[in-house]
């Protein structure tokens, strides 16, 4: 059964997330039912990350396996086809070892954030980046959000209703820089906590504006405390815009230490 890596662009919009759920339309599911469209197959296809609703993707990506062993670049194509209408793309597609998972296979995360900083309404860029009208200064934003790198208890900086097991996250990279009227927060981890980008963007905003200071926010990270946050970002900036994964050789030596320990922990 071959497995087939996605990297998948989408507009976040008209969905409730990636995830499949009840309550409306998600990326998950619409590429599901593009598959079951062109193969006949009822899959259930893995994400490297749930993004929220109206969060967006320039670089997520995703596995599935089928029966059938079709060519990379007829799923490629059967698939975009399939999406249509719905504002999602598959930007490439191939063969993947049988090791290979989207999820527990990633490295490293790598998230956008996209203020447009200006009095006038947004036009073009409406639900696509957060409008700040005050000036911001990025350069104060880029030298607190340095206070973030390193390995933390992010609890301030999450949602209450968060389901990780802990709050300890490891930020290998923030930085912030200014590009004409648009403001560009960047940051990597291997792994996020719910919200917490757009937690921590929404409380360097007040930095920008000059409100807070590189060691408020400090406090409000060592307060580890949801009610010490700053405002939370709205969605419309957030982009999810490269996965990392390991080598096919560490793939397959995790798979092989993981059933090893599985195959050992049955027979005791």
């Amino acid at each position: 059964m071959p497995r087939y890596k996605l990297t998948v662009d989408y507009d976040g919009r008209p969905f409730v997330g990636w995830q499949r759920q009840d309550n409306g339309p998600s990326v998950q599911a619409v590429i599901e039912r593009a598959v079951l469209a062109f193969s006949g197959e009822r899959v259930t296809i893995g994400g490297a990350g749930r993004t929220d609703s109206g969060v967006h993707a320039t670089g997520q990506v995703a596995h599935l396996d089928l029966e059938r062993d079709w060519p990379a670049a007829t799923v490629l194509g059967a698939l975009n086809f399939h999406c249509q209408p719905d504002p999602v793309a598959i930007r490439a597609c191939q063969v993947m070892h049988e090791g290979f998972d989207a999820r527990f296979s990633a490295i490293r995360r790598h998230y956008r954030f996209r203020l447009v900083n200006r009095v006038a309404p947004l036009t073009h860029d409406l639900g696509l980046a957060w409008h700040v009208k005050k000036p911001l200064d990025a350069d104060a934003m880029h030298a607190a959000s340095q206070v973030f790198v390193g390995h933390h208890d992010f609890t301030t900086f999450r949602h209450s209703r968060c389901q990780a097991k802990s709050p300890w996250k490891t930020l290998e990279a923030f930085s912030v820089r200014r590009d004409g009227e648009n403001v560009i927060a960047e940051c990597s981890s291997r792994s996020f906590l719910h919200n917490q980008v757009r937690s921590m963007v929404g409380t360097l905003r007040l930095v920008g504006e000059g409100r807070w200071g590189a060691d408020e926010v400090a406090e409000a990270l060592a307060a580890r405390d949801r009610e010490a946050c700053g405002p939370v970002a709205p969605p419309d900036g957030l982009y999810l815009t490269q996965v990392d994964y390991r080598s096919a050789e560490e793939d397959r030596a995790s798979l092989a230490a993981y059933l090893a320990e599985t195959g050992s922990a049955a027979e005791s």
